[in-house]
């Protein structure tokens, strides 16, 4: 008899009071040719999954799955219309996500996923959880989701265990460049990340997945700066202060990037790190490489790790400094990445501790110099050395100086 089950986390959420924003479901006692017998529509490339007809909601058959090989794809699914909804539910990732609710509203819970919502622990259901390393990373993710009271969840004991067992057993490794960024953008745009990425490296996945931002624990800050915490804290504190300003995902990706240099300094030359914004900028491109990151998110984290610092300090420069400033990073063409350099610059100085009286006026002294300098009117300039073209380029570079100038005090 065929039995229909809403799962996952449209059950949690709705046990949380959280809006339910997807409904998946669970079909016992039903084959394939009965679903489409019914209207259904197959999406399912590794077992049986289907659309309704007219909800277009996921109804998946109940299966078993057997481990066939390393990683997350080296899976065999079986279905069967005798599968029942316990052996479907064992095989998921978390108790808290194995809880079923049927069509008249009956809970069912075999793995006691109700009461760890109660207790606020992420627990793993069985040993399969250990199958799957993007697990780790959905675990990770949940952490920074249900981060803030009254759902502050943490990780229970044995399954951090067997998380840091998967690690040492190299199954982190065998996950693919595309279902890493996807699951660390997805955590990023959470309500605080730090909490995903504090998971992630006591697990050990960190140092295996991203260890140009796993070597800033232990680093200390510069004494300017807050000389209390080190530079892995740091990093934490700003990306929940981007997360805290609603930024965009390539805002809080290159607050999340902007200190990588600080890893590489040697320990003899602490708490001072010059030049650490040029080693930044090749550690960025090589992380961004590695876990193909999308070029919006790469470009501007590159921007920031190489110019976080002249934001800074933009107060103090020269007008001809500022304009070199604006050239290389393309704010002509590209007004709003720019801006959104500024912002995660702005993250920088914001995401600190016991500084409650700082301020960050550069943001709005920067805004005022790129409007000062694309407001020079190129195409005056041009007509003006229509006899003379090669001075075009130049007599623009010193008409947006002046303009910048004017700005200055003094």
């Amino acid at each position: 008899m065929m039995k229909t089950y809403v799962v996952g986390g449209a059950v949690r959420d709705s046990l949380l009071g959280l809006p339910v924003q997807d409904r998946d479901y669970v079909v016992t006692g039903a084959t394939p040719e009965y679903m489409l017998a019914l209207g259904f529509k197959p999406v399912g490339k590794d077992f049986p999954v289907f659309l309704h007809p007219t909800t277009h909601d996921e109804y998946a058959l109940a299966r078993t799955e057997r481990k066939t090989a390393a990683g997350y794809k080296g899976f065999v699914f079986h279905t069967d219309p005798d599968v029942t909804l316990e052996q479907d539910l064992i095989r998921r990732d978390l108790t808290i996500n194995a809880i079923a609710r049927d069509e008249e509203g009956q809970l069912f819970d075999p793995y006691h996923g109700v009461d760890d919502l109660h207790k606020g622990v992420f627990r793993h259901v069985s040993d399969a959880f250990a199958e799957d390393p993007v697990r780790i990373l959905r675990l990770a993710r949940f952490a920074a989701r249900f981060s803030v009271a009254p759902h502050a969840f943490t990780v229970a004991p044995e399954t951090m265990n067997l998380m840091k067992a998967m690690v040492a057993a190299g199954e982190v490794d065998a996950l693919v460049a595309e279902r890493v960024w996807q699951e660390i953008a997805r955590g990023l745009m959470e309500q605080m990340p730090s909490r995903m990425f504090e998971v992630l490296r006591e697990c050990g996945a960190l140092a295996r997945l991203m260890p140009e931002l796993n070597a800033l624990w232990g680093v200390p800050q510069p004494p300017q700066h807050h000389p209390e915490i080190d530079t892995g804290v740091h990093c934490m504190m700003v990306i929940d202060y981007a997360a805290a300003q609603h930024f965009s995902l390539p805002i809080r990706f290159a607050a999340l990037m902007h200190d990588l240099g600080k890893g590489t300094t040697a320990p003899e030359l602490w708490p001072r790190h010059h030049g650490h914004e040029e080693r930044g900028v090749e550690l960025v491109q090589n992380l961004c490489t590695r876990l193909r990151v999308p070029s919006d998110c790469r470009d501007l984290a590159i921007m920031t790790a190489r110019d976080h610092g002249n934001v800074g300090r933009s107060r103090e420069m020269r007008a001809a400094t500022l304009q070199n400033l604006l050239e290389r990073n393309d704010a002509f063409r590209k007004p709003q990445r720019f801006l959104d350099m500024l912002s995660a610059a702005q993250c920088d100085c914001f995401g600190r501790a016991n500084l409650p009286h700082i301020e960050f006026p550069q943001v709005a002294f920067l805004r005022s110099v790129l409007h000062a300098a694309a407001s020079v009117n190129a195409g005056d300039i041009a007509r003006a050395h229509a006899a003379q073209p090669h001075h075009i380029p130049e007599a623009i570079r010193v008409a947006r100086i002046d303009a910048i100038r004017a700005l200055l005090p003094g």
